[in-house]
């Protein structure tokens, strides 16, 4: 079905908008990581980014409902566009939870898991925007999918290691308690990438 569809279809051309957002709150999001004093600023940038991904995710729904002949399963389409919007949903809650709880600048560890999820969002975007001729880029889209696993692993890998440094050393309690949850929001993030690649993966099974 992908194949036959008009490279123009709306829901790519949503989907590539989605990702773009998605995109787009990781970037702020490793703003916010590396300098503690813009955070509060950061946060009023992802709740209105979060507003427009909101609108967009209903837009794509809408659209998915009102249509007779889709590109993909609905299924897919659904999961997709609600799996991409929850990414920006973690990405706010991260900014939002280092804002309130006053945390400082974050260990080098914090910052490289930001870091990969910037790389994570940067690879979706390129697939989403392959996804209208499948046929042809099926082997450039498993190739970013690729990326995202191995960057899911190393953020696994990552995140073992900083909260195992939180309980060596004279870390204040409280301290321990904040960052754990932050790394966790970061590792939860990493993670959903990682599922939108295995949903991606599922329709390149099913129509390339």
């Amino acid at each position: 079905m992908l194949a036959l569809l008009p490279k123009k279809n709306k829901f790519f051309i949503l989907f590539s908008e989605s990702a773009r957002l998605t995109q787009k709150s990781t970037y702020i999001l490793h703003d916010a990581l590396t300098d503690p004093e813009i955070r509060e600023e950061k946060v009023k940038q992802l709740y209105d980014l979060e507003h427009d991904a909101d609108e967009l995710n209903d837009e794509i729904l809408d659209t998915l409902y009102r249509s007779f002949i889709t590109p993909m399963d609905r299924e897919d389409i659904f999961a997709l566009t609600n799996q991409l919007d929850d990414v920006v949903d973690y990405v706010e809650e991260i900014v939002e939870r280092m804002s309130l709880y006053r945390v400082g600048r974050p260990t080098d560890g914090a910052i490289e898991l930001g870091k990969l999820l910037v790389l994570c969002a940067d690879e979706l975007v390129a697939a989403f925007d392959l996804l209208a001729n499948i046929k042809n880029n099926r082997e450039k889209i498993l190739d970013h999918m690729k990326n995202i696993a191995e960057m899911e692993v190393k953020g696994d890998h990552i995140y073992r290691e900083e909260v195992a440094r939180l309980f060596v050393g004279n870390v204040d309690p409280i301290d321990i308690i904040k960052w754990k949850e932050i790394l966790e929001l970061l590792e939860d993030a990493l993670d959903h990438c990682k599922r939108i690649a295995d949903q991606l993966k599922g329709v390149l099974m099913k129509y390339a």
